[in-house]
């Protein structure tokens, strides 16, 4: 999950699998598979970011899951 800004100010987590399309408009405007649209503070560099950083996250811990040690 990334933490977002909608354009109201309100923060809101959103599952990063369910992206489908990032685009700029110039507004953000995030196309989940679902087919609905969110447009959010954010840029696109740091909603991509975000999704890098939490992918990242979520391979080292699995690595660390998977390690002989935690056996």
């Amino acid at each position: 999950m990334i933490k977002l800004t909608r354009f109201n100010g309100k923060e809101f987590f959103l599952n990063a699998d369910l992206m489908e399309f990032l685009e700029s408009t110039p507004d953000t405007i995030i196309t989940l598979t679902t087919g609905k649209k969110l447009i959010v503070k954010e840029t696109v560099d740091e909603v991509i970011e975000k999704v890098i950083d939490f992918k990242s996250r979520a391979l080292r811990n699995w690595e660390i899951l998977k390690s002989p040690y935690n056996n």
